[in-house]
């Protein structure tokens, strides 16, 4: 049983300010230092665990009364004889209460628990996803995790969330039809379980579990015409096409430099020198992960003679503004994917045939089918990254002068077509 040294409350209010003493015992740790804090007095309990020293503080005087520090120090006392550490233990005591108070915040803002699925594939979105990739892929990612994921396991600690939950969950998507859509989901919940077990939160990654667990995705190419001669129609009908200038231009420079339709619609007149010959594609614009747009080199199309007569053509139509295709409605934007499919389509192409997008297809195919080019020669028109001979890493040569020869040949080749030649295929240097 501790010893009580200190006789009463009132032998501790009897001492004043000058009193030379620094403390006062009460047995067994428990004691009191004086005028600490302002003036106060500070109950301290000094002990012994596992061979080490330490003092915790019980509260100070005339807050904590003689008789609750005695209580408390009894309860340290307690602690202490079961091998607890009485530091420790009132360390953990405040983490489950800041805890606590924190999930009752998140609770009362709409917020998920911390080291719930969703409160980590939240961070995982701002602090790696976003670095990472375009705004709008990253946003497709979110969209996807919003729908299909967090209203079933968002609320649940990573930790707890089993292959068998996450596969039900992309089931609802499978039997929507949409099975890439579930792959990508599927994608999404690895990379979250994977930026949980670097942080702590979880020990695996069931997502991986999963790998056979879905159908196969159909491959469907894009529609693109390889026929020569449907080729020659489809540019006889571009040639003849009654629109508007801007989006037969537009359908003219796909099929002559077969770039994406995105960056032909964005091209701005400043990225063209006619005189040269050449097209320069900032990097901002290409097709890349956000590293990409922003360290990677400018893409450089040559253009053929052809293509230069198209935009020469178009100059005294959009050549004041910035943008080459322009909108009808707004200048300041360009026209939209939607408008040169539908130019297609008036011009009696289907969806199923012909897409603004299938001129890349078009040309991939023909390029080397027809006229011999080598693969990585075309690729690099396309601006894709391939693996080289060795497949060390990506191969950046950019093959600009057996591309500038290829692009006169392509143009050439569709003249021939279009005016119904027989065409005989040749091996371009």
């Amino acid at each position: 049983m501790a010893r009580h040294l200190i006789a009463s409350d009132a032998a501790i209010r009897t001492i004043k300010p000058g009193d030379p003493r620094k403390r006062l015992n009460d047995g067994d740790g428990l004691h009191l230092l004086l005028f600490v804090k302002g003036g106060a007095h500070g109950w301290r309990l000094a002990y012994a665990h596992e061979g080490r020293r330490n003092v915790i503080s019980l509260g100070t005087y005339p807050d904590t009364s003689l008789s609750n520090a005695r209580k408390k120090a009894d309860e340290a006392r307690r602690l202490l004889s079961e091998g607890t550490d009485p530091s420790a233990a009132r360390k953990q005591t405040k983490t489950a209460t800041a805890q606590a108070d924190e999930a009752d915040r998140r609770a009362d803002a709409g917020l998920p628990p911390v080291g719930s699925f969703e409160a980590v594939a939240r961070e995982w979105l701002a602090s790696v996803h976003t670095a990472k990739v375009s705004a709008g892929h990253s946003d497709r990612t979110r969209l996807r995790l919003e729908q299909n994921v967090f209203p079933w396991l968002g609320r649940l600690p990573l930790a707890s969330v089993s292959a068998p939950m996450v596969l039900e969950c992309l089931r609802r998507v499978v039997a929507r039809g949409t099975v890439e859509t579930a792959h990508r989901v599927k994608d999404a919940c690895g990379q979250v379980f994977r930026y949980g077990i670097a942080t702590g939160h979880c020990e695996r990654n069931p997502a991986a579990d999963l790998r056979d667990a879905l159908p196969p995705v159909r491959v469907e190419h894009r529609a693109a015409i390889t026929d020569p001669a449907r080729v020659g129609e489809l540019l006889r009908a571009l040639l003849a096409c009654t629109g508007q200038p801007t989006t037969q231009a537009a359908l003219q420079l796909a099929a002559l430099t077969f770039q994406r339709p995105g960056e032909i619609r964005g091209a701005t007149w400043a990225e063209f020198d006619l005189d040269a010959g050449t097209w320069l594609i900032p990097s901002h614009r290409m097709k890349r992960n956000l590293q990409g747009k922003a360290t990677g080199p400018d893409h450089v199309v040559p253009l053929s003679r052809q293509a230069v007569a198209v935009l020469r053509g178009l100059q005294p139509l959009t050549g004041s503004g910035l943008l080459v295709f322009p909108g009808l409605r707004d200048r300041a934007r360009p026209i939209s994917d939607m408008t040169m499919n539908a130019a297609l389509r008036r011009l009696g192409f289907d969806g199923e045939e012909m897409t603004a997008h299938g001129f890349r297809a078009m040309a991939r195919t023909m390029l080397s089918e027809r006229l011999g080019v080598a693969p990585e020669v075309i690729e690099a028109q396309l601006a894709h990254t391939v693996p080289d001979a060795l497949g060390r890493a990506y191969n950046r040569t950019e093959f600009t002068d057996q591309r500038r020869h290829m692009m006169q040949a392509w143009a050439d080749y569709l003249d021939t077509l279009r005016m119904g030649a027989q065409v005989i295929p040749i091996r371009a240097a």
